[in-house]
């Protein structure tokens, strides 16, 4: 697996490519959106790895242009721990948030978890709701739906137990593992996206009081 890790700060990148390099994946490095972008047009990458606060252009923005050339899963990097953050980054397609100071080994669990793929063909349809599992493509009343890829997982889950109430453990559980540390407001920031993007069922994803979430399909 091939990845690009992007931070102003050689340290950290250098602390990154150090565990990742142990997992026998190779990497290449860049300082600054703008080199990461460079980087994009020339090379396939499997996962980007990317900090927010740097010179030239920030992660935003070059999250913001990197879609537009290819769809790379993205894990963003910062100390900013606010909603609102990881909600810009989340609008912005990336998969997963991670905040300074991390932990090395949580990381690495994190790039396993957003670029696992399951191989099984099998389509499931609820309503008007088309999800692809061998594509990875979900469509609503016939129109292709673009999601990311935590939001595809997270749609899978809950089409696969309708009716059913997840609790947020057992949507980390399902979605990135034990080992997973998130915030209700990470979760909270994924689901309300989601529901952004399923049109007329976006209110088919309930909310379940001091408990998680459950989807509900009504005629």
């Amino acid at each position: 697996m091939h990845l690009l890790i992007v931070d102003d700060e050689e340290l950290i990148r250098g602390v990154i490519k150090d565990y990742v390099e142990a997992e026998n994946y190779t990497c290449d490095e860049a300082s600054d959106g703008r080199s990461a972008i460079e980087l994009v047009e020339k090379n396939n990458y499997d996962l980007i790895i990317m900090d927010i606060m740097m010179p030239h252009m920030d992660g935003y923005q070059a999250v913001k242009e990197i879609k537009e050339i290819k769809n790379i899963p993205i894990i963003m990097l910062s100390a900013r721990v606010e909603e609102i953050d990881k909600l810009q980054g989340f609008n912005l397609g990336i998969d997963d948030y991670v905040t300074k100071p991390f932990s090395p080994k949580e990381l690495v669990a994190r790039i396993k978890a957003v670029t696992k793929r399951n191989s099984e063909s099998e389509i499931i349809t609820i309503g008007s709701i088309i999800l692809n599992k061998l594509s990875r493509e979900v469509s609503v009343d016939g129109e292709y739906v673009e999601v990311t890829h935590t939001q595809f997982e997270l749609l899978e889950l809950f089409l696969t137990n309708p009716g059913i109430a997840l609790s947020r453990d057992k949507i980390i559980e399902n979605i990135w593992g034990y080992d997973y540390e998130a915030d209700d407001r990470t979760i909270d920031a994924h689901i309300k996206l989601l529901r952004n993007k399923l049109g007329k069922y976006r209110d088919s994803i309930k909310t379940v009081r001091k408990v998680g979430y459950k989807f509900i399909y009504e005629e």
